[in-house]
């Protein structure tokens, strides 16, 4: 079977994991809800569901879950003109691809996020595929994403890689028996990645891309 690299995008190929935690800072506020700020980026990753009852609890009201989600994602879209990829994200991906794996976008956004993300960083050329929102029913740490991206590497578990940056990730590639490369540059620290059970940790893609020779990534 062809060997895949299957990639998160948000806080692993661009610098959007604030972004993401100061928009949801702020639609909870709307509601009255003023988690702090700490404990909304440790959640970044997780689906907006997820998300709610990890820092809310899942014995509250569940009748403004629909609009808050609403209310993060109409916030979170003036961040778009400010998008922006980690260094060396795209030229990590072409090498990747250059070595012979499949390259696939592993996202959960919306359909007109995942187009943004996909024009800011700037490495169609080399993309074997990508998923979105429509593509899962159940977002990280459940692992239907990671089923979704291997679905369309038309790779097996034991032919890919995951690339990510929260212990979500890891958590969803181990569940299907994916390893998971994770890098720090979305504020995750490196111990807690390893706890997470990280096969390897690099800073960001540019120490990733410098490493691949030695990194399992870099062996098709």
């Amino acid at each position: 079977m062809p060997s895949a690299a299957l990639f998160d995008v948000d806080g692993t190929l661009l610098d959007t994991s604030y972004l993401h935690t100061i928009a949801w800072s702020e639609a909870l506020a709307q509601f009255g809800y003023e988690p702090a700020t700490a404990r909304i980026h440790r959640a970044i990753g997780m689906a907006g569901d997820q998300l709610l009852d990890h820092l809310l609890g899942t014995d509250r009201d569940h009748s403004q879950d629909d609009a808050i989600s609403a209310a993060q994602q109409a916030l979170y879209a003036r961040f778009r003109p400010r998008l922006r990829a980690f260094d060396g994200a795209a030229d990590l991906l072409r090498e990747v691809a250059a070595r012979g794996r499949r390259v696939v976008l592993a996202s959960s956004a919306s359909g007109r996020d995942l187009e943004v993300m996909r024009r800011v960083l700037g490495a169609e050329d080399v993309l074997w595929a990508a998923t979105g929102a429509d593509d899962v029913e159940t977002s990280k740490p459940a692992p239907d994403l990671v089923y979704a991206a291997l679905d369309r590497a038309e790779a097996g578990p034991g032919q890919a890689l995951f690339v990510g940056d929260t212990r979500w990730d890891v958590q969803a590639a181990a569940a299907v028996g994916v390893p998971c490369i994770a890098v720090t540059c979305g504020g995750v620290g490196e111990c807690e990645l390893r706890a997470a059970g990280a096969l390897e940790v690099h800073a960001d893609p540019a120490a990733l891309l410098a490493a691949l020779d030695d990194s399992a990534l870099g062996r098709a």
